[in-house]
């Protein structure tokens, strides 16, 4: 391959098409890798030039659904949009077994955001706070002017929050303004409240506003949800001990509580991915919320009952919206909210947090017992064969025999496949 530029003028004035072109004679591109960028899927070559800038094609990952969830009384499909194997069974299976305890209970999850607004240059902190108190009204009637119809509904600003901070720079005072954002995300809503209160709070405190934004760690947003596992459809009293045994490992060492949440995440990822919703911020959300205390901690907690069953909770900060965004423009996230029937952020938040939990079990279950690999493996052997150029009748064969030789690797794919040829 030639080498060739990035500094390419004008590439985002040209229709998608002709950047296709102009990608495929820069790069060399082959006949079949052209058909790949101009095969849109579920798109329109409109719809996805909307959507982000420089586009020229479709990445697609499969769409699966996780069964068996019952949460608060109501059962669910969940679909999941990731690439890992195993992790929608794993999800599935852990559900079944909350289902003999009666599945999953979670708490109502408000729908309230965060904007943080920065106040510096500051000559009085204490006085600048008492005026900021003093005039909360004025600034929550502000806000609110932004947007009536979140009002008419029953959303909208709702209470100012004044943190003092100290920094590089001197004290700062950081006002968190409160909003009910009802079924959206509401990153947009909160920005624009916080956009027009700022020329009002300058004023009234005399400082300098620099940043005003909406945070991802939204602590009025948490999901909390609890289930019962049975222990003998998780494996004997030895799993669950080792379950335990994983989860005193993760609150003690922040090494193991970083993979503990990664795999919690596996589940919720997938189902904000297929919702349409934010996964960056879902993720950097929850992260901080498990290093509020100092230490990176994991994002579930678990016990066992009196008759010896696992008793797991999850507690994580879930900012997710059914209107507005991707949501609405991404065709297969509204069929992903149709397949789920959720009338609510509230409900979605619900969700997410019972698939985490049941997630998380899954892992542990399979760490305290067979170890993680096995199931993993089964599955992940399939894509080796493929990738080893394993025709399609043959992979499963070849996955096989991959697994029983403990050997899940191309090169011994190849080696198998050969010998099956031969005879």
């Amino acid at each position: 391959m030639k080498d060739f530029g990035s500094d390419i003028s004008g590439f985002y004035k040209l229709s998608l098409e002709e950047r296709q072109y102009k990608l495929a004679k820069l790069i060399n591109l082959t006949h079949e890798e052209i058909k790949l960028l101009q095969d849109l899927g579920y798109f329109t070559p409109t719809q996805i030039d909307t959507l982000i800038e420089n586009v020229i094609g479709s990445y697609q990952l499969p769409l699966g659904i996780a069964l068996n969830f019952k949460i608060n009384g109501k059962d669910y499909i969940l679909p999941m949009v990731i690439e890992e194997p195993s992790v929608v069974a794993a999800a599935s299976n852990a559900a079944k077994i909350a289902r003999k305890m009666g599945g999953f209970q979670s708490e109502e999850v408000k729908s309230i955001m965060i904007s943080q607004i920065q106040i510096t240059q500051l000559k009085d902190i204490a006085a600048a706070k008492e005026i900021l108190v003093r005039n909360k009204e004025k600034i929550l009637k502000i806000a609110n002017e932004q947007d009536p119809l979140l009002n008419k509904l029953g959303g909208g600003a709702l209470d100012i929050e004044i943190r003092e901070i100290q920094t590089n720079k001197g004290k700062m005072l950081i006002l968190h303004l409160l909003v009910n954002v009802l079924d959206a995300m509401g990153a947009n809503v909160v920005n624009t409240m916080a956009e027009a209160v700022t020329p009002y709070i300058e004023e009234i405190s005399r400082g300098k506003i620099y940043l005003r934004i909406v945070s991802n760690l939204a602590t009025h947003r948490i999901a909390k949800c609890k289930a019962t596992f049975d222990k003998n459809l998780l494996g004997g009293e030895e799993v669950v001990e080792g379950i335990l045994n994983a989860f005193e490992f993760a609150l003690a060492d922040p090494y193991r509580a970083t993979t503990h949440n990664k795999g919690i995440m596996n589940g919720i990822i997938a189902l904000t991915l297929a919702t349409g919703n934010d996964t960056r911020a879902i993720e950097a959300g929850a992260h901080a919320y498990a290093s509020l205390s100092g230490q990176y901690k994991p994002l579930t907690k678990f016990r066992s009952d009196s008759d010896g069953n696992l008793v797991g909770e999850i507690e994580i900060p879930l900012a997710l919206g059914i209107v507005g965004g991707m949501t609405k423009i991404h065709p297969l996230a509204r069929l992903a909210l149709k397949i789920l029937g959720v009338k609510s952020a509230g409900e979605l938040s619900q969700i997410a947090a019972a698939l985490g939990l049941a997630q998380n079990v899954a892992a542990l279950r399979a760490l305290a017992s067979e170890g993680i690999q096995k199931g993993h493996m089964v599955l992940h052997s399939r894509n080796i064969a493929k990738t080893a150029g394993v025709p399609d009748e043959l992979i499963e064969k070849v996955a096989k025999q991959m697994v029983l030789e403990k050997k899940i690797r191309v090169d011994h794919a190849k080696k198998i496949l050969n010998k099956l040829m031969e005879k």
